[in-house]
């Protein structure tokens, strides 16, 4: 196992006005500080590929990822600290400048290989790029590996004194993972970030195995589709920090507490209810805006 590289996450309690004005309880799993870069939800992910990739003896990583692609990052940083290399296969033409993700992620040794859009779409891996001793992972970690890791994330918690657990949810990895790992009493509630559930759908219904879990998708925060960020969100943002000390994201968190609150303002939860909420990090993606647009770093 790999944890010796990573600290555990902190588990906080979480003050709002709108749980104190409804008397709910709320914690939050503080993904986001799991580690300086490999942070949130993306080592979880990662975790049982590079063991694979260990034990097979592979000497790099190569995978998928955009412009401001925390996996992309995550997995630099990790690969690092691990000894191995890595290299990126990166949607889009090379662009003159390149991301502030991207740049950190070449200092941390990664090769970066720009795919034009529709090979990136196809997954397609230039044939002189391969050899033996490289091991792919999919985009964002996706697949059975990367929902086994996500099934671990709960470890940093006594998961069984919470009601409800919820989460972001882009691609469903992580969420099928928490629903796998999750408490038969506990109600596993995901939040989409984008507009079209059908890749969600399709991750759940392919790797959800644990039957008797309850679990729901509420669809309704996704504030224009994926890493959209209209004014009223950055401001929730702003303000949610104020309140409560806890830096958010443009494309998951913030979206994610916003329900939250939501929700418990609306008495979606029941008087007694112990709600979990999942920070899964991300906050590098922040840096797509200018600095003066939040009033954390």
């Amino acid at each position: 196992m790999l944890d010796f590289y990573f600290e555990k996450a902190p588990c906080q309690d979480l003050s709002h006005p709108t749980l104190l004005a409804k008397k709910c309880e709320a914690a939050v799993l503080r993904l986001d500080l799991l580690h300086p870069i490999v942070s949130g939800n993306k080592w979880f992910k990662l975790r049982f590929y590079i063991e694979q990739a260990l034990h097979q003896r592979k000497k790099r990583i190569v995978t998928f990822g955009g412009a401001w692609s925390n996996h992309l990052l995550a997995t630099a940083a990790a690969c690092q600290q691990l000894g191995l290399r890595s290299a990126a296969l990166v949607r889009g033409e090379r662009p003159a400048v390149l991301s502030q993700t991207l740049q950190q992620a070449a200092a941390l040794g990664m090769e970066l290989f720009f795919l034009s859009r529709e090979d990136y779409s196809q997954k397609k891996i230039p044939e002189n790029l391969l050899t033996n001793f490289d091991y792919i992972i999919n985009e964002g970690g996706a697949g059975e590996l990367g929902v086994k890791g996500a099934s671990t994330l709960l470890d940093c918690v006594e998961k069984e004194r919470y009601s409800h657990i919820i989460c972001a949810a882009g691609t469903g990895t992580t969420l099928s993972g928490i629903i796998n790992a999750a408490p038969k009493a506990c109600t596993i509630i995901g939040i989409p970030v984008l507009n079209d559930l059908t890749t969600i759908e399709q991750t759940l219904q392919q790797h959800v195995q644990n039957k008797a879990a309850k679990w729901r998708l509420l669809p309704n925060y996704a504030w224009g589709g994926y890493a959209k960020h209209p004014p009223a969100l950055l401001s929730f943002m702003n303000t949610f920090y104020e309140q409560t000390n806890i830096p958010t994201d443009i494309v998951y968190t913030a979206k994610l507490f916003y329900a939250c609150l939501q929700l418990i303002e609306n008495d979606f939860f029941k008087p007694g209810s112990q709600v979990l909420i999942i920070h899964s990090g991300g906050l590098q993606g922040n840096r797509s805006l200018p600095l003066t647009t939040f009033c954390f770093t």
